[in-house]
């Protein structure tokens, strides 16, 4: 029997889809990319010895990290039972298998980070994974996303409700009033130096650490 998830999105990305992105998302051109991210997004943080990625897909920002900073220790949430596989074969990386929806009791990290996936969430769990994110670190928060100041769908690959973009950061700066705002940048796509596609990253920090 198939697993059942609460929501279309998650079996979208346990699925085929997920599959064939997964197929995709491994290439040296990304992983370069994704240093030139990570390094830019994460000059403004204090020293960080952990971190937890959500939905690492098959974990390009996590080997970027490990690149970046060898000695910090790694985990990655991941629903994709194929990039579950690869994320399994990469050193130094806890893998744990299951929906960024599910509430668990998780380790603390100094840093949790999600890229890319937040605007594939159903808007109506956010609040559900903002609290997973929340709880899941120690001191800060890096988010990267297509930014919207208003909430809006875009249509994603020819498929409906599978992409929505809206103000991520400032949904959870207004929810915990224990966050501030430490950094911000944007890569847009035609800067052929980077690759990415038009992020806006925030990196946010937990009041009094």
């Amino acid at each position: 029997m198939s697993k059942q998830y609460q929501s279309e999105q998650e079996a979208f990305w346990a699925g085929n889809f997920g599959d064939e992105y997964t197929d995709r998302s491994n290439t040296p051109e990304l992983l370069l990319s994704r240093e030139k991210l990570l390094s830019r997004a994460l000059k403004s943080s204090g020293n960080f010895e952990s971190v937890i990625e959500f939905g690492a897909n098959v974990g390009m920002n996590l080997v970027a990290i490990k690149n970046l900073f060898p000695e910090v220790a790694a985990a990655a949430i991941e629903i994709n039972s194929s990039a579950i596989l690869e994320l399994k074969t990469i050193k130094g990386i806890k893998v744990i298998h299951g929906s960024i929806l599910e509430s668990f009791e998780a380790e603390t990290y100094d840093l949790a980070m999600i890229i890319g996936v937040l605007i594939h969430i159903d808007p109506k769990y956010l609040p559900v994974v903002y609290e997973n994110i929340y709880k899941s670190t120690r001191r800060y928060i890096l988010i990267g996303e297509y930014y919207s100041r208003q909430p809006e769908e875009v249509l994603y690959r020819g498929h409906k409700n599978k992409l929505f973009k809206r103000d991520f950061a400032g949904e959870m700066l207004d929810q915990y009033l224990d966050l501030r705002l430490v950094d911000y940048g944007f890569f847009y796509h035609k800067d052929q130096s980077t690759n990415l596609d038009d992020i806006t990253w925030f990196l946010l920090e937990k009041a009094g650490t």
